[in-house]
């Protein structure tokens, strides 16, 4: 089974990947390709969201609860998908409400901060899942960088607290300026 979720795992992060490069080339670019990304950007998110949701499934299925809640790397690996997950299924929300006025505007700032925090929180859960299959990653390097010690569980630096309550805060701003617009 532990297999089975390792080759599930691939098919979400293939597509929440994909869904982020077709959001910034929506967000960014004009033309055709930026076009074709918006239009095809909702099947993909779907795709993402199923696949997610079976690697999670399968994943909690390979070991008992109590030994995936007696590692903390494996809470972090957990928390971290269930992160991507929520993440990546406000954007699929977003763009399916809204359509291709999801990339107008202001609207458009939200989809690329969603995208690029559930890409960090999807690598995330990716290197700490090579950790737990015993084939680490760079990108633990760069977390530990960043001040999280990936074996430490719901750990995060007073400076990424900070940085997200910015965001949130800016984030809020940026939604009440959207709604008095079209109010």
């Amino acid at each position: 089974m532990n297999g089975t979720h390792a080759m599930l795992t691939h098919f979400p992060v293939g597509f929440w990947a994909l869904a982020t490069l077709m959001i910034l080339v929506g967000a960014f670019l004009s033309g055709r390709l930026a076009e074709i990304s918006r239009a095809a950007l909702l099947p993909v998110l779907v795709l993402s969201l199923l696949g997610g949701l079976a690697a999670i499934i399968i994943g909690l299925l390979v070991w008992p609860m109590e030994a995936n809640l007696a590692s903390p790397l494996t809470r972090n690996h957990i928390l971290m998908a269930f992160w991507s997950l929520g993440i990546f299924s406000m954007i699929t929300v977003l763009v399916w409400k809204a359509g291709d006025a999801a990339f107008e505007g202001n609207r458009r700032w939200a989809l690329v901060i969603l995208a690029l925090t559930g890409g960090l929180m999807f690598s995330s859960a990716g290197t700490l899942g090579g950790h737990l299959a015993g084939a680490s990653t760079a990108f633990s390097d760069v977390l530990g960088l960043m001040g999280w010690d990936v074996y430490t569980t719901f750990y995060s630096p007073l400076w990424a607290i900070a940085v997200m309550v910015i965001i949130g805060i800016a984030l809020g701003a940026l939604g009440l300026m959207n709604q008095r617009k079209t109010g």
